[in-house]
């Protein structure tokens, strides 16, 4: 067979073939939210902006879109346009700053749905790739890799977000709210921040976390949560030690319960009342409205000696 009767896709490299099917099987998934805040004082010289757009993806057939919080936070109308250029109305269902993740609807029709990946296998060094509509452009893609894993992001609420995606997938404005997916076109992240002037290095919120607050939107428009007062990032431990991976504190805010339970910088935590804390998306899930104001006890390492704290989470504001 002569590279004349060969097709153009079969004339393609592994690597590209692998983006072209993720980018047909995504890019019908995206959209791009054109946003109106008319109320809303801009950092412009202080002028009155009153549009702003991201991007965002379909989840579900009934019209759920997951996007960035501080792409639709303030908006007092949302427009959301598919890639076959129908335009919708949507609805804000629900907004948590302190992830940066929110949801809207429309009421369409055979809307095509884009499925969460495992974020907790991710490996770095693999495809990610991410779509949205930089600019306002209508459809954009990049690829790249993971870079890094388990990094963390102060949001615009002023909290941090743990369990971020570091990709050198270029990303822009516009592009906040779009997918990060990998190779089989399973979202693993949601874009969410660049930092400007370096050069790749972005950011995107891990999937297994926004499936969670996602659901939690969805279902009450809002997530209660348990506020420990810690940064911390998950590392992997010894095949010898009794569990996996865990969480090693970063940070511990003065004054907050883990302060006062006397919880410190270095402190590797492995259970939170009972159950085992493998990852920042385990101890998310067990810090959830029950846990407020209850006295639970910590399970964690110091010195490599197994230690417990009582501590009681207050609600997160």
């Amino acid at each position: 067979m002569t590279a004349d009767t060969l097709s153009d896709f079969e004339l393609l490299d592994a690597y590209s073939r692998t983006v072209v099917q993720v980018a047909q099987k995504v890019s019908d998934t995206v959209v791009h939210i054109k946003v109106e805040k008319t109320g809303k004082r801009g950092r412009n010289n202080g002028q009155r902006i009153p549009f702003g757009s991201g991007s965002g993806f379909v989840i579900s057939s009934d019209g759920f879109i997951v996007t960035n919080s501080h792409v639709v936070s303030g908006a007092e109308r949302l427009e959301v346009n598919l890639q076959d250029g129908r335009q919708y109305h949507a609805t804000l269902i629900g907004n948590d700053p302190a992830t940066d993740i929110a949801v809207i609807q429309i009421n369409g029709e055979k809307l095509s749905t884009v499925s969460f990946g495992d974020s907790d296998k991710l490996q770095v060094g693999q495809l990610a790739i991410a779509i949205g509509n930089p600019y306002g452009f209508q459809y954009s893609l990049t690829a790249g890799v993971v870079s890094a894993l388990g990094r963390t992001l102060r949001s615009e609420s002023g909290r941090l977000i743990d369990d971020v995606i570091q990709t050198d997938a270029a990303l822009n404005p516009g592009n906040s709210g779009g997918p990060l997916v990998d190779s089989h076109g399973r979202v693993i992240g949601v874009n969410t921040a660049v930092i400007l002037p370096a050069q790749g290095l972005c950011f995107a919120v891990a999937a297994n976390l926004v499936q969670y607050v996602v659901g939690k939107l969805i279902i009450s428009g809002k997530v209660r949560r348990g506020f420990l007062g810690i940064s911390g990032q998950m590392i992997r431990l010894p095949q010898n030690a009794p569990q996996s991976s865990g969480v090693l504190v970063q940070n511990v805010e003065p004054g907050s319960p883990a302060y006062q339970a006397g919880i410190i910088q270095g402190d590797l935590i492995t259970g939170f009342d009972g159950h085992p804390v493998l990852t920042i998306d385990d101890l998310h899930k067990l810090l959830d409205e029950s846990s407020i104001g209850r006295r639970s006890e910590l399970q964690f390492v110091r010195n490599r000696r197994p230690e417990q704290a009582l501590v009681t989470p207050v609600e997160m504001g």
